[in-house]
């Protein structure tokens, strides 16, 4: 179908550039503009708490933004990461995505600052992200959560530190996960030749100059695109993982990726549901919930698929 108003309306807003692109901006500067283009409504959505702190990381303290909801505990958990090509990005634009999860699914939510590439590259991020999801465990009882019921998830390259997550509990002997939600993930690379890449290549908030401007950032070198803990396609076993919603937007370089992987997930009998969100362009759950969440039904999505996995797992 075409563009939805709205985000036509986003994508031919004057002064708004593809996130990522250009090139010739140092990081300093394009983590300073994406911060500035999100602006919190004054009326989030009300829940039970909402901290700022720390847990000790693989290199020193990782900051997150812990959500409790409304109630008595212990509340299932899930374990959120933002966007950002792993380069940029933070836990404000995902502020409005954060709180409907938390009210919506019952659910504590642990929003992860990772470090970030290129001062911090591959492996930093999964480093972080995993010991998240361990300090979740192990800190239950503290965060009013339920051990035995934590999803990870997250959109864009969150989503990929979700996926990799996902592969570590299973590889590690982690937490059983109840839940991946992967939100329009980076799976693969820009140049393994997917028709979404040649289809959306500018021009739908997401280009593919952007994502080869992360590559660029994020691997050490060459040799790291290989690795499933930096794109999870590249994995050989896919069997014996967390249950997975991979969500995807129709206008969005990385739809296709998404789709391959929920095939390979599916092919190692992993359980899987592909939704592709017809209209929609890149970042409509997190970075742009407040005009597209609610307007596609992507926040009832993951919200009903959180509480539907979180269901079983109290049984």
């Amino acid at each position: 179908m075409p563009l939805h108003p709205e985000a036509q309306r986003i994508v031919d807003r004057n002064g708004v550039q593809d996130q990522g692109e250009a090139p010739q901006l140092d990081v300093a500067a394009m983590r300073e503009g994406f911060r500035l283009a999100w602006t919190l409504p004054d009326d989030l959505q009300p829940v039970g708490g909402v901290v700022d702190t720390a847990f000790p990381g693989p290199a020193g303290d990782v900051p997150v933004r812990v959500y409790t909801p409304e109630g008595e505990g212990p509340f299932p958990a899930l374990v959120w990461f933002h966007g950002g090509g792993w380069t940029i990005g933070g836990l404000d634009e995902n502020e409005v995505a954060c709180r409907a999860v938390c009210a919506g699914a019952g659910a504590v939510v642990v929003s992860v600052d990772y470090r970030l590439a290129p001062e911090n590259p591959f492996p930093a991020a999964t480093d972080d992200t995993y010991a998240a999801v361990l300090w979740v465990h192990d800190n239950a009882e503290r965060l009013s959560a339920d051990p035995s019921r934590i999803a990870v998830g997250g959109e864009s390259a969150g989503g990929n530190l979700a996926a990799v997550a996902a592969l570590k509990a299973r590889d590690l002997n982690g937490p059983k996960l109840a839940l991946q939600v992967l939100v329009s993930p980076v799976l693969g690379h820009p140049d393994d030749g997917r028709a979404s890449y040649r289809d959306f290549t500018e021009g739908y908030f997401l280009s593919k100059e952007g994502m080869d401007w992360f590559f660029t950032q994020y691997p050490r070198d060459a040799s790291d695109v290989d690795n499933p803990y930096l794109l999870p396609l590249r994995a050989k076993d896919l069997s014996g993982l967390a249950p997975a919603l991979i969500i995807e937007a129709e206008y969005d370089v990385l739809r296709d990726e998404g789709a391959d992987y929920a095939e390979a997930l599916k092919s190692a009998d992993n359980q899987v549901e592909l939704v592709v969100f017809e209209g929609m362009i890149h970042g409509f759950f997190g970075p742009l919930a407040v005009e597209l969440a609610e307007i596609s039904g992507v926040s009832k999505c993951v919200i009903d698929a959180l509480r539907s996995a979180y269901a079983k797992d109290a049984q």
